[in-house]
C-alpha cells in the first residue's frame, strides 16, 4: 500500500506543478497585452513625447 500512496502522492505533486505553471503562463501573457494595449493607446492618444537631436549640443531634447 505505501508504493501506491507515494505514487499518488507524486501524481497529485506534478499536477498541482502543472496547474501552477499553466497559471503563470496565463498571467504573464494578460499582463503582457495589457501593458502592450496601454503603450498602444498612449502612442494613439499623443501622449508619448518623441526626441529629437538639437544639431548645435548634440543632446537629445522633447519636440
Amino acid at each position: 500500500m505505501p508504493p501506491f500512496v507515494a505514487f499518488a502522492g507524486v501524481l497529485g505533486g506534478l499536477a498541482v506543478v502543472r496547474w501552477a505553471y499553466k497559471t503563470a503562463v496565463r498571467i504573464n501573457q494578460e499582463l503582457d497585452e495589457m501593458r502592450l494595449s496601454r503603450v498602444a493607446e498612449a502612442a494613439h492618444m499623443g501622449d508619448i513625447q518623441t526626441l529629437k537631436r538639437d544639431p548645435v549640443t548634440g543632446a537629445y531634447r522633447p519636440g
